[in-house]
């Protein structure tokens, strides 16, 4: 069920979304060459405890997980694309390092990622993280009353055309609110005019994610990270933000 949301309650919001730019912010600052990446994970653990928040990835355990996730941030390296689960490894000169962060405060959920590459970056590492990045300008920018879920798709789908890369469909960007995914589903790529209405308080999470080669992913051993069927190294951003009658508002700018 899609729920539009009243100003006071996107105001509301904006506890759950300051607190998950700080947590990434905090957490790609201490993500370099030589961090154990679950390090990472006990930093946002820590901020998580210290300002009351709770997890939204802790307990989690939807049908595509292999048990529940057990951690609180998704880390997802080079050719790990989404979902991430941290473990024993620690991050090496050239890395793409993907975070991925949601939490909950006061009952309200915010949701949100950058990629980012510790150390010497490879050009074509760099190219693909700007084109996640630019990706989500245009889907925000294309997230007005009036529009549709389709009219975001095609933003995001252009940019990725137009860089060369591929668009996987099976996860993309969701509904947020008093959980991290509900209704509607956004996809990253689509025809524009289609699919359900914007509407004042419509409140999302828009999160491109691309693959140099592919546009194909598996899931690891450990029942959680996804990654590229070829090896690709991959980039993905995400921002929650609510549609308003001024225009789309980012919950989770950082500053």
């Amino acid at each position: 069920m899609i729920e539009l949301r009243t100003p006071a309650e996107i105001e509301a919001m904006r506890p759950a979304g300051r607190f998950v730019a700080s947590v990434l912010v905090a957490v790609r600052e201490a993500a370099s060459v030589g961090t154990n990446l679950l390090e990472l994970d006990a930093i946002a653990h820590q901020m998580i405890r210290d300002a009351g928040a709770e997890s939204c990835y802790i307990d989690y355990h939807p049908s595509f997980g292999g048990s529940p996730f057990g951690k609180v941030i998704c880390t997802s390296i080079n050719d790990a694309v989404l979902h991430g689960l941290p473990h024993d490894y620690v991050i090496a000169d050239g890395d793409i390092v993907s975070i991925d962060f949601a939490a909950s405060i006061d009952g309200w959920v915010c949701d949100s990622a950058i990629s980012f590459v510790s150390g010497t970056a490879d050009p074509e590492d760099l190219r693909i993280i700007t084109a996640t990045e630019e990706a989500l300008v245009a889907g925000i920018a294309a997230a007005t009353v009036g529009n549709a879920i389709g009219d975001i798709s095609a933003a995001i789908g252009d940019v990725a055309d137009a860089y060369g890369y591929g668009v996987n469909l099976d996860f993309g960007g969701h509904g947020v609110g008093r959980e991290m995914h509900g209704d509607p589903h956004v996809p990253n790529d689509g025809r524009p005019g289609r699919g359900y209405k914007l509407r004042e308080g419509l409140v999302i999470a828009i999160e491109p994610w691309f693959m140099r080669d592919t546009d194909e992913i598996f899931t690891d051993a450990d029942g959680w990270t996804l990654r590229s069927a070829d090896g690709s190294r991959g980039a993905h951003s995400e921002h929650t933000i609510a549609i308003t009658a001024n225009g789309p508002v980012v919950l989770t700018a950082r500053v």
